[in-house]
């Protein structure tokens, strides 16, 4: 059973029935992968529609990078600094998967990010995108180990809103 609950632009929400060991299957190759369920999720639906062309796979990350910042933005509000670091981490992935995804590149296994930014950090002459990255990571590391002060939380998540905008530059797109 599939049951529309939102449209939003040009996307669109919708309530789907899972079973649960297929929800459980999925859960642990997103976490093998270092996605979100939700990403793994839209990537299946992805190649069920033959729609695995880089524009759309670039507008599916940019879409979660967005949507995960504004849930950043939701949870520092309610002092939530566990699950806003992992959104604030969430952005700044996805950001960065919708900029290799553009060029026509996917970032699978878990060094492929760090490479693909320092390739972005030679090519832009950006160094600050470097220093920004490393903030984020430090938030995913918090989702884990909760380690750090609600401050730092809150300055991190807007050091990602600043590495949202500079690669939404490199996209074409601004936020």
């Amino acid at each position: 059973m599939a049951a529309l609950t939102h449209r939003e632009g040009e996307v669109m929400s919708i309530v789907l029935e899972i079973p649960e060991n297929i929800v459980e299957k999925l859960r642990q190759k997103a976490l093998s992968e270092e996605k979100s369920l939700e990403e793994i999720s839209l990537e299946a639906l992805l190649v069920q529609a033959g729609s695995e062309d880089p524009e759309t796979q670039a507008d599916i990350h940019l879409s979660l990078s967005e949507k995960y910042l504004r849930e950043a933005e939701g949870l520092l509000a309610k002092e939530d600094w566990v699950q806003a670091s992992e959104k604030g981490w969430g952005a700044a992935s996805q950001i960065l998967k919708a900029v290799a995804a553009k060029r026509g590149r996917r970032l699978r296994s878990h060094g492929e990010p760090n490479e693909y930014l320092d390739e972005l950090c030679e090519e832009t002459k950006d160094p600050e995108l470097d220093k920004l990255w490393g903030l984020a990571t430090s938030l995913h590391q918090n989702f884990y180990e909760a380690w750090l002060p609600p401050r730092s939380v809150k300055r991190r998540v807007e050091d990602v809103k600043r590495f949202v905008e500079k690669l939404s530059g490199v996209l074409g797109h601004r936020t």
